[in-house]
């Protein structure tokens, strides 16, 4: 069984993915993803802090990845990819939960939601912002 955590982060994907491809609002978001997978309060209000504070943050999110993902620009990964870099380095960088657990979750959704190369990639990125901004 998975923790309400987890769910909540990938949601936020999920989220996140579809106002990338959709073009839509936040609130158009999370009311096209709980009608595909129902409600769910207690994942949503998680799912829907976090992808607001993601997009709010996304500048600065990008400019970590982007510095972090050598000879990569962040155009050129996956939208999945590239929301789950955003959804890691914005853990890091608020420190609610400790860096292991805020790489660990990403690459899972990596496993989950990305391609084949997409775990090891969303590691290495997330491990260099983390000694980067001194957080390993």
């Amino acid at each position: 069984m998975l923790r309400p955590e987890t769910k909540a982060r990938a949601r936020a994907l999920q989220i996140l993915y579809s106002m990338e491809i959709g073009r839509g609002s936040l609130d158009d978001a999370v009311t096209r993803l709980a009608r595909l997978t129902g409600p769910d309060p207690a994942v949503y209000d998680g799912a829907e802090a976090l992808a607001d504070a993601v997009i709010r943050e996304r500048d600065d999110l990008d400019r970590h990845a982007t510095e972090a993902a050598d000879n990569w620009r962040l155009d050129r990964i996956a939208p999945v990819e590239r929301n789950i870099l955003r959804i890691g380095v914005h853990e890091l960088l608020r420190g609610d939960v400790p860096p292991k657990v805020a790489i660990d979750e990403a690459v899972q959704l990596a496993h989950w939601f990305g391609g084949a190369k997409a775990p090891a990639f969303v590691n290495g990125v997330l491990d260099r912002v983390a000694h980067t901004i001194g957080r390993l």
